[in-house]
Order: C-alpha cells, then structure tokens, then sequence
C-alpha cells in the first residue's frame, strides 16, 4: 500500500490506521452518548461508574441492578419482613406474583391483567406449559421444536416427550437466522399438538414473526409456546393482540431481576379455564388455608402456581420496571437498535477485514438486541477479555456475543468492546 510502513517481519504496519480508526469511533461514540434520550438512566444502575469495568456487554444474560435496590431492600428488611412478619403474605405477598405480573404485560408484553403470573424459573414454566399444552389438544401426539432452540426448551421438550410417550418433530432453520414460517410449514400435520419457539434466537439475534408462526400453527389446529427470555424488556410485543397461547421468559436480563429471579408465565384469557398444569401445590389451590385433601385449580391465572411465591426475587424487577415504564418501551426499543446499528457498523470496519463474520440480522425488523460476531480464535480470547473488564459472553463453537441493554449500556462501551475485540485478534493473529 503507498505510504505505508513495514514491520521487520515485511508485514504492512497498520497500528497507525487502527489508532485513527479507534478513535474515530470514540468520538463517533461520544457524540451517540451526548444525543441520547435516555442516557441518564445509565447512572441509575450500580456499577456503571466503575473503573474496573470497561465495557459490560452481558446484559442480555445478567442485567446490572438498578440503584434503588439497597433502599428498596432494606426498607423491605425492616418495615416488611421485620416489622409486619407473617402479616406480610396477607397484606401483598400472596398477591405479588399476580400484580407484578400485570406490571410486565402492562409494561412489555402488550398483555391485558389477569394473564401473566410470577413464578419458578423459566425451565419449570416451559414444562407447565408444554404438558398443559398437550393436555389441551387430546389426540395429538407431537412437540415440534428447533434444533437451534436454547438448551432448556430443548431439554424440556425431551424430558415431556420421554414421560409421555409424545413424539419430536425437529425443524432445522439457518442458524444465522432463526425459525421462518417457510421452516415450520413442513413440520406441521395433523398430529401437532404444540409449537415451541423463540422469539428471539440465543445465538443470532433474529427475531421471528410471533403473529405469522402462531396464526400457522393455529390453522393446523396447533397451540403455541413462546420463550421471551431474549426479548422481555428489549423489544415491544402485543402478544393478545397476536393472538399468542402461551409465553414463558427469565427477568434476569432485561427486566435486571438478579441472579435467579423467578420467570413469568403467560397464558390467553379463554385458554385459562381450559388448561391445567402439572404441578399441583398448594399456592395453586382454590383455598390453599383450608388445607383441602383434594386439590381443585385456583380461578384465573393463578392456577399456573405451584409452590411459595419468591417474594426476595421478585423485589429487583419492580425497580427494573419502574425504569422501563418511564422510558417507555418504545424508546428502549429504538436505542437498542441505534446500539446494534452502530456494533455492527464498527465490526464491518475494524473486524470483518480480520475475517470476523456477523451472525446476526442487519434489518432493524428481525434484529433483537444482542449480536453475534463469529471467529475460530474467539474462544481463547475470552479470559484475557475479562480479565481487562471487557465482558461480552461467548456461545459455542466460535462466537462472541455481545448484548445492549438500551438503559444501561453506552454506546462508548460498544466502541471500547469492539476496538478490545480487534486489539486481542490482532495478538494472537499478528500476521494480519
């Protein structure tokens, strides 16, 4: 190239154009962060000020805890738990799962009350729902489920199909996408009882057409299960709108619950008094204080529950939510898409010419709020990127996955993670 130096190994030094290219971005970056509406909520989270931490982009597996929390739980601690004691279950906490559960549909789902509920984790929902969802469509023998689903979905249908004797029809979609309806026309039959599916895709980002797949599994007398952990919080749904059956999703991403915090789980209006879950306990009892012999389902959405409501993990996500219904999810929606527009942006610049692949979607219509970014030597870089505070996550075989949470992540930290990503390839392939 004319004008460039050589190293004295004869490879062309392009420290120089990668500084400017570096800092390009950050200035690109400061001018992003001074232009966003909602850049004073980043200083509402704990540890967004911390120097040890460069760049945290995994929020899409852990969301960073909301600044109110210390007073929210000690206020907990002491008025609540240590001053009203076992009052305590009479005077909300019995009620907790149902009320914060309106608050998500309200705030994300696009769900009128009385249909979400808080409860168990998102593995225990999948199969509450699964079971209850072959239950429902008697003669009907088989789960239709992805092969590129997340573990858990996977595994759930599995272990169903293994105690029930149901069959799995498995689809086998592009893994740079997701499930289309072209994928899943094939796998359906009159035999379908249940469609499990992700909204958004663990690995890619993709985002699937809710409305499209449910009304195609509808036509084939099919129900629907959908899994939200990857768009609650970060992307606008109408699920009664769409006409959707069932939903499931964690609220340790981008509704920040915490490590653990329980799951939501969503059920239609009309379904509610036809369905029944498997696991019955005393919380789903009609009047669980009579200490009845015989079990008789709890009217409404209630009957989804099983044991003793997690009142200490559902704590975090009111203040999480209190967050998202200021912002509005509208808002949350667009910057999460700036976010990404501007990852990928600096991957086509300082990555791709290293041969790192983009995994995710570029169209804004199928893109959630994480990306993909794939190369043979991303699994051994993963350590040295921690260790510098530089925390994207990784998913198997070769890919760095890098989440934005609109609220909390700036659009420094995206430039500061991808220069990280560029720095740490150009170290281990230094002929490049």
């Amino acid at each position: 190239m004319a004008g460039s130096s050589s190293t004295p190994g004869g490879a062309p030094d392009t420290s120089a154009s990668a500084s400017a290219s570096a800092a390009a971005a950050a200035g690109t970056a400061a001018e992003l962060d001074a232009r966003d509406p909602l850049r004073g909520f980043r200083d509402r989270f704990v540890g967004a000020d911390d120097p040890s931490v460069a760049a945290y982009v995994d929020g899409n597996s852990l969301g960073r805890p909301p600044k109110a929390l210390p007073d929210l739980y000690a206020d907990f601690i002491r008025n609540q738990w240590g001053g009203r004691l076992i009052r305590g279950w009479d005077e909300s906490w019995l009620e907790l799962p149902v009320t914060l559960g309106d608050r998500i549909g309200r705030s994300t789902l696009g769900a009128a009350p009385g249909q979400t509920i808080v409860s168990d984790s998102t593995t225990v929902s999948l199969y509450k729902l699964v079971r209850a969802a072959l239950d429902a469509n008697p003669g009907r023998t088989e789960i239709v489920i992805d092969r590129g689903n997340f573990p858990t979905d996977r595994f759930v249908v599995q272990g169903v199909a293994h105690e029930t004797g149901a069959s799995i029809r498995w689809i086998d979609a592009d893994p740079t996408t997701g499930v289309t309806a072209d994928d899943l026309r094939p796998a359906l039959g009159p035999s379908t009882a249940v469609v499990l599916l992700s909204h958004i895709a663990y690995r890619s980002g993709y985002v699937a057409d809710i409305r499209g797949i449910t009304a195609l599994a509808h036509a084939h007398g099919a129900l629907v299960i959908w899994d939200l952990c990857h768009s609650v919080g970060s992307v606008p749904m109408s699920l009664d709108e769409w006409g959707v059956d069932f939903a499931t999703g964690c609220t340790y991403k981008y509704l920040n619950g915490g490590p653990g915090s329980p799951a939501f789980l969503y059920v239609r209006r009309d379904l509610i008094p036809e369905v029944r879950q498997p696991i019955w306990g005393w919380m789903g009892d009609r009047n669980p204080f009579q200490m009845a012999h015989t079990y008789h389902p709890a009217e409404g959405i209630r009957r989804f529950l099983s044991g003793t409501p997690p009142i200490l993990g559902m704590l975090a996500m009111s203040a999480m939510l209190d967050l998202i219904e200021e912002a509005g999810i509208a808002a949350i929606r667009a910057k999460s898409l700036d976010l990404t527009d501007f990852a990928i942006a600096l991957v086509d610049e300082q990555l791709a010419p290293l041969g790192v692949e983009l995994s995710t979607p570029r169209d804004h219509e199928v893109r959630g709020s994480h990306i993909t970014i794939d190369h043979p030597e991303f699994a051994g870089m993963m350590a040295g990127l921690w260790e510098r505070g530089i925390i994207p996550d990784f998913r198997a075989p070769t890919g760095i996955r890098i989440g934005l949470s609109p609220l909390s992540t700036s659009f420094a930290e995206v430039a500061v993670v991808i220069e990280a990503v560029r720095e740490s390839l150009v170290a281990v392939s230094p002929g490049r």
